[in-house]
């Protein structure tokens, strides 16, 4: 319990040392991380069982090589195809977005240095110092949360691309 009680703690001071757009980059961050999960899952559980039903179906037809056959098997396909595409825009934007989120902090952040400058009159270092930290910790959230996401994308991307094949080669004619 100490470990998740240090985590807690290090999570709560990232969002008070960098602003309200560290929460908006940690929820994009669970919402991506969630969709990862359930893809992994689906493509390690649910689209074998999908993909041999459909096989299965396929099989039991008498007639393989007539044109409304190979349009029934374009369509299976193109189901199964569907349902391991589901998600992936909102993933594609996930990813680009939370650096985006990231820099809007860090702009944010520097205009609150900057203000407070002008109305001390003053530009101690220190200070500055300070504000600009804070204010770097919005893009290093943004960019940790994109960089970590960007492989989990390509690869289902790639997956999605090999099994429709896989599938293709598999439903004969």
């Amino acid at each position: 319990m100490p470990s998740l009680t240090a985590l807690y703690v290090a999570v709560v001071d990232l969002v008070h040392d960098g602003g309200p757009y560290v929460i908006c980059i940690f929820a994009s961050m669970v919402l991506m991380w969630g969709m990862v999960f359930e893809r992994y899952w689906f493509f390690k559980r649910v689209l074998p069982k999908m993909a041999n039903d459909a096989h299965a179906i396929w099989k039991a037809r008498t007639d393989h090589s007539s044109w409304c056959a190979r349009q029934i098997r374009s369509a299976m396909i193109s189901r199964l195809n569907v349902a391991m595409t589901t998600g992936f825009p909102l993933l594609q934007v996930l990813v680009p977005m939370s650096p985006l989120l990231g820099l809007i902090g860090t702009v944010s952040g520097m205009l609150e240095v900057f203000d407070s400058m002008a109305l001390r009159g003053s530009a101690d270092a220190k200070t500055m110092a300070s504000g600009v930290s804070h204010a770097m910790i919005c893009t290093m959230s943004g960019l940790a949360v994109s960089i970590s996401g960007l492989y989990p994308v390509h690869y289902f991307r790639h997956q999605a691309r090999l099994e429709t094949e896989l599938l293709a080669d598999r439903f004969t004619y």
